[in-house]
């Protein structure tokens, strides 16, 4: 081994055992060689998955000082870590909810809920815990992956246009709403409805997001508020 070359360009590799799989040793191997996944162990990061929720603030700012933040399937809590210190939690600004079926790690200053937000009652009451609209609504959410592309398109789908439902009940008039999706081709009646209710709708990939991953983000800004739902004149900008 040359004893000059760069440790951070040694690449790990593994070996397929009796009980891996060669998917299991290809994730792995990506584990082991991304760098974001290096960067959150070292700054206590509880997932990667943290980086791209601030790399996409970064650029767009829908966190702001003050904001009410909803995080739904918050599950283990990176995106809703990361809205605490953008919000300004620490200095008593602003307010984050983690929605989550499943408990977690509590998280300084963020409010967890243990409940299904596709429950009929899910809006009315995380607004009543709120005291009030919503300035942004997060949404990481994926559905267990069953190795079928188009399966877990469908699936994942699901879960966004139910996170879309959600957001337009709970936010205030210029709120933002940020999902993950996947590439697929299914997406035409949901990126309509949005464009109707949202002054600005885009797809965003944040660089912490794999370039070889399907995954991207669906930003919808400048919510128009409730009473205009239903309103087909309504214009819209991509």
């Amino acid at each position: 081994m040359n004893a000059d070359r760069d440790p951070r360009q040694l690449k790990h590799r593994v070996k397929t055992g009796k009980s891996r799989t060669l998917s299991s040793k290809r994730w792995l191997e990506r584990q082991l060689n991304d760098p974001y996944v290096a960067r959150a162990r070292r700054e206590g990061v509880r997932s990667r998955a943290a980086y791209k929720l601030a790399e996409i603030d970064d650029k767009y700012r829908i966190l702001r000082s003050g904001s009410h933040v909803i995080d739904l399937g918050a599950a283990p809590g990176g995106w809703s870590a990361i809205a605490a210190r953008r919000v300004g939690l620490t200095d008593r600004k602003g307010r984050v909810v983690a929605v989550d079926v499943n408990e977690f790690e509590p998280i300084p200053h963020v409010e967890f809920v243990r409940l299904d937000f596709l429950d009929p009652g899910a809006p009315e009451q995380l607004i009543k815990k709120l005291g009030g609209g919503v300035d942004v609504v997060l949404s990481d959410m994926a559905a267990n992956a069953t190795g079928h592309r188009r399966t877990d398109h469908l699936k994942i789908m699901a879960l966004v246009e139910g996170a879309a439902d959600f957001a337009r009940e709970v936010l205030n008039p210029g709120g933002s709403f940020l999902a993950k999706v996947l590439q697929g081709g299914t997406e035409t009646s949901l990126l309509s409805s949005l464009r109707r209710d949202f002054a600005t709708v885009r797809h965003v990939k944040p660089p912490a997001s794999r370039a070889d991953s399907a995954e991207l983000y669906l930003l919808a800004t400048g919510f128009r508020g409730r009473s205009r739902r239903s309103d087909p004149g309504s214009e819209t900008n991509r």
